[in-house]
C-alpha cells in the first residue's frame, strides 16, 4: 500500500488552517483523478475518491478494485470545503462514499457536476439544492473560483435525450492562474482549441490510457498528455488516474520518460499523494 506523505488530522489542519498563498494557490493530490485548490478566498475540491466504495463493490468479482494508495483522509473530514466539482458519475469521481459526508460537513459547500447526471446525483441522496447542473460552455462562479465546463470524451462523445455531455472536463481560474482538469477523457481532436488561446499555469491530466480487455474506458496515455502538453504549452502538467486501483493503472515513470519531450518552459510536475505545491502566477 503506498502511503500518503502527509494524513489525517496534519493534513486537514494543512488544508484547512494553513494559510495559502497570497495570490495563485496551493494544491494537493489526494490519489487517481483528485485534487484540492485552496486560494486566499476560497477551498475547491475536484473529483475527489475518498473512501473504499469500488474496493467493496467489486469484491469477490471478476474485476476487484484493490486499492494501491491509502486514503490521505475523508470527505467528511473536510468542513471548509467551497465548490466540489464531479466530472462525471464513474465512482471514483463522484464518490458515493465521499460526496454525502462532504457535503453534510462543508454546509455551504455546492456540487458542480454534468446537468446529465442530476438524477444519478439525486439517487446517491444528494439535496437537490446543493446542486449546480453544468454543461458544456457554461460557467460557474464562488469563492473566488470560476470554473467553465467543456466536453469530455471518456471513449465517445456521449450525449442525453437533450444533447447534454455526460462527461466534462474544468476549466478553472482563481488567484490569477488558469488551470484545466480533464475528469477523463480522450486526447479528442478539438480539446486543444476548446481549450482556447489563453496561457495556462496547469494541465492536470490522464495517463492510464485505456484496454477494453479489462474494462479500462478510454483515456489518455501518458504520451497523449504530453502530446497536448507540447501543444497547449501550459507551465505545468500534472499526471493524474494511476497508483490507485491495481487493475486500472500505469507506472508514472511512463510519463517521465514520455515528458523529457516536453517543450523548454512546459515542466512536468508529479505530485505524492498528500503533498502540498504552491503555484503562482
Amino acid at each position: 500500500m503506498i502511503e500518503p506523505v502527509r494524513s489525517g488530522a496534519e493534513l486537514v489542519r494543512e488544508i484547512e488552517q494553513d494559510p495559502p498563498p497570497a495570490s495563485g494557490a496551493a494544491v494537493w493530490w489526494t490519489g487517481q483523478s483528485g485534487f484540492l485548490v485552496r486560494s486566499a478566498q476560497g477551498l475547491l475540491g475536484v473529483d475527489l475518491y475518498l473512501s473504499e466504495h469500488l474496493t467493496r463493490k467489486y469484491e469477490a468479482t471478476n474485476r476487484p478494485h484493490v486499492r494501491m494508495t491509502r486514503s490521505p483522509l475523508r470527505g467528511g473530514d473536510l468542513s471548509t470545503v467551497d465548490l466540489l466539482l464531479a466530472s462525471h458519475k464513474h465512482s471514483d469521481h463522484l464518490d458515493p462514499g465521499t460526496a454525502p459526508d462532504l457535503l453534510a460537513a462543508s454546509r455551504s459547500a455546492m456540487l458542480v457536476l454534468p446537468e446529465a447526471i442530476r438524477e444519478h446525483a439525486l439517487g446517491l441522496g444528494l439535496d437537490a439544492a446543493r446542486l449546480i447542473g453544468a454543461v458544456a460552455g457554461s460557467e460557474v462562479r464562488g469563492a473566488g473560483f470560476r470554473v467553465r465546463a467543456i466536453p469530455a470524451a471518456h471513449e465517445e462523445f456521449d450525449r442525453d435525450a437533450a444533447g447534454r455531455h455526460p462527461y466534462l472536463g474544468f476549466i478553472i481560474e482563481v488567484g490569477g492562474l488558469r488551470m484545466y482538469h480533464s475528469g477523463d477523457t480522450l486526447a479528442y481532436e478539438g480539446l486543444a482549441e476548446a481549450l482556447g488561446s489563453e496561457r495556462f499555469d496547469v494541465l492536470f491530466l490522464p495517463i492510464n490510457g485505456r484496454e477494453p480487455s479489462r474494462g479500462v474506458a478510454g483515456n489518455m496515455s501518458a504520451a497523449e498528455a504530453v502530446d497536448l502538453a507540447a501543444r497547449v504549452r501550459p507551465r505545468y502538467v500534472v499526471p493524474h488516474h494511476y497508483d490507485m486501483f491495481t487493475f486500472n493503472t500505469v507506472p508514472v515513470r511512463d510519463f517521465e520518460e514520455q515528458a523529457r519531450r516536453l517543450p523548454a518552459g512546459v515542466e512536468p510536475k508529479v505530485l505524492k499523494c498528500g503533498e502540498r505545491w504552491e503555484i503562482k502566477p
